[in-house]
């Protein structure tokens, strides 16, 4: 396909947080843009107002005039169900209708091309390794699965040569993409819905590290059964951050590289996981032959991404964090870094469970990790594209749990819950909607002051 050749670019199910980077990316190089999605959002709120026609209702009536010629990319979200009428009305005629994946792959295969693959920290590290190509001064676009706060958009330039993507394994997506640097932050099992097994996740990821030829641009850490370049945190590697120390809320820490020893390194986001994220995005751009003093400015001025450990008060009395974790690996992750900051306080998780298939593969899990906050408030599962399991539940998955401050929370309820509580850290934790109640959690908590 010759992306030169289209005008017209139709998204069916333009709000999602990958769609919509690749909405932008479109208009931002000259194409006519527009789309379906299935509910309005905050994401969809700021497309529109830059100009992207949306409309919020499965009718053909309402695809604009122009997007009936020839010339126009039709782009589909695997959460699309089959029967949708524009969907078919594209695919009965013939159009090109493509997976976003497809189209990345497409768009990336002509550049230098970093791939950041993992079931966890993908949109950290392609974000950071994003800005610090930037600020650079690279010609790099870069793709990205959340908003990140120094742009205030998933989508980092508009350049032409290079390309930063995250490799979702979601699907097999990744392997549509053509890397020539890449890392796996990590393999655990997720989307068993999907691949069946966790074995069938592996092969997958070898797959796509295969891709990747010259193993010297391949960055692991030390635990992945794949050949490539180790990247640790105070243990032996190829590149090595170590003697970490927090100063002013901030790590700093020295690296070391197979040709440098790089000193007092500072970077803001807190957990140990983050830094993890941040050396792999280190190691990818120091591969490719960026200078380490950018490189350092980069992280210093990296502020992080909506909905990843996001601060939304940050108060003597209070501190208010808002997560999109949705594996049991990153709720860890989270109380991790909420311990470390904020020890001795009393810590409220409110939690949304994201899909019956992972709640139910993972409960057990799910159970242990939220079991290690002080009080869990429980929404009810968001189902995104599934329908109900029977037996599968949040109050099921309440049961399970050990911790004895826990109870169902409804939506409508779930403000004047927190209001009542008396933690002095309240973190909102999930990947549903929940993630649209923050605004107007924070501003009843602020009024509470």
């Amino acid at each position: 396909m010759n992306l030169n050749q289209i005008q017209n670019v139709y998204f069916i199910g333009i709000g999602g947080i990958g769609m919509s980077a690749l909405a932008r990316y479109f208009k931002a190089i000259g194409k006519q843009v527009s789309g379906y999605d299935k509910t309005p959002s905050m994401l969809t709120s700021e497309l529109i107002e830059s100009g992207i026609d949306i409309h919020f209702e499965d009718n053909i009536g309402l695809i604009p005039s122009d997007y009936y010629a020839e010339n126009t990319l039709v782009i589909i979200t695997p959460a699309v169900p089959v029967k949708h009428s524009e969907w078919n009305y594209f695919l009965e005629r013939e159009y090109q209708v493509k997976k976003r994946a497809e189209v990345l792959g497409i768009i990336t295969k002509d550049t230098f091309c970093f791939a950041v693959a993992g079931t966890h920290g993908k949109t950290t590290t392609s974000s950071i390794l994003g800005h610090i190509l930037y600020e650079s001064g690279a010609d790099v676009t870069a793709f990205i699965g959340g908003i990140v706060e120094n742009y205030d958009s998933n989508l980092i330039g508009t350049g032409k040569t290079v390309t930063v993507v995250e490799a979702d394994e979601f699907d097999r997506s990744f392997l549509h993409l053509h890397p020539d640097i890449a890392c796996v932050t990590s393999m655990d099992a997720d989307h068993l819905d999907i691949y069946g097994t966790s074995d069938a996740i592996e092969a997958s990821f070898v797959e796509f590290a295969n891709k990747v030829e010259d193993k010297n641009n391949l960055f692991i850490t030390s635990e992945l059964p794949i050949e490539g370049v180790v990247c640790a945190v105070n243990e032996e590697a190829v590149f090595k951050a170590f003697n970490v120390r927090i100063e002013n809320s901030s790590y700093v820490f020295d690296v070391k590289t197979p040709n440098e020893l790089i000193k007092d390194l500072r970077f803001g986001l807190p957990g140990k996981h983050n830094l993890m994220n941040a050396l792999m995005a280190l190691a990818m751009a120091v591969t490719y032959g960026t200078p380490t003093d950018v490189i350092a400015r980069a992280l210093d001025s990296f502020k992080g991404i909506r909905r990843r450990f996001s601060y939304q008060i940050k108060e003597e009395k209070l501190v208010y964090i808002d997560d999109y974790a949705h594996h049991p690996t990153e709720i860890n992750a989270v109380h991790q870094a909420v311990r470390e900051l904020y020890p001795g306080q009393k810590v409220l998780a409110v939690f949304q469970p994201h899909l019956f298939s992972r709640t139910r593969d993972f409960a057990d899990n799910f159970a242990k990790s939220l079991s290690a906050f002080d009080e869990v408030f429980l929404m009810d599962i968001y189902p995104a594209r599934e329908l109900p399991m029977e037996g599968i539940d949040s109050q099921w998955l309440m049961g399970k749990m050990t911790n004895k401050n826990k109870k169902i929370v409804s939506r409508e309820d779930l403000i004047s819950e927190i209001l009542a509580n008396d933690a002095t850290v309240i973190v909102t934790i999930g990947a549903g909607d929940l993630g649209e109640m923050v605004p107007s959690i924070k501003k009843a908590l602020y009024e509470s002051l």
